[in-house]
């Protein structure tokens, strides 16, 4: 899906999905958005859907895919600071579908010292 904010057939309620989108997508915590299990969180628009929003008649519920080591908490505070300027009023619900893989053994940004702590 190609976000393009300010299309007439994206908007749901008052709420632009393509702009919601794009601005989870900018969260520096977020990896993605995803629609997650069959049947997911997503707004089926003419021709295509947008995955990991829906709009909801008091909330707007994004699905995202969060970046390794972050908590709930931060990711959902950078998330709801960025969409509730255009959630028309609702609140705004923050699900974490989905983590980012791990760094790599030794790639542990210092925890550690990139030592192998088990065996010789």
């Amino acid at each position: 899906m190609t976000a393009t904010p300010g299309r007439r057939d994206a908007v749901v309620d008052g709420v632009d999905v393509d702009a919601v989108a794009a601005a989870v997508c900018a969260c520096p915590d977020v990896v993605g958005l995803t629609a997650g299990w069959v049947g997911g969180r997503a707004t089926y628009l003419p021709g295509r859907r947008v995955e990991g929003v829906a709009v909801d008649a008091d909330a707007v519920v994004v699905q995202v895919r969060s970046r390794w080591g972050v908590t709930a908490g931060t990711l959902a505070g950078q998330v709801r600071s960025a969409v509730a300027p255009l959630a028309a009023g609702r609140r705004v619900d923050v699900v974490v579908a989905d983590l980012e893989d791990p760094p790599p053994a030794g790639a542990d940004g210092g925890r550690g010292g990139g030592k192998n702590l088990v065996g010789p």
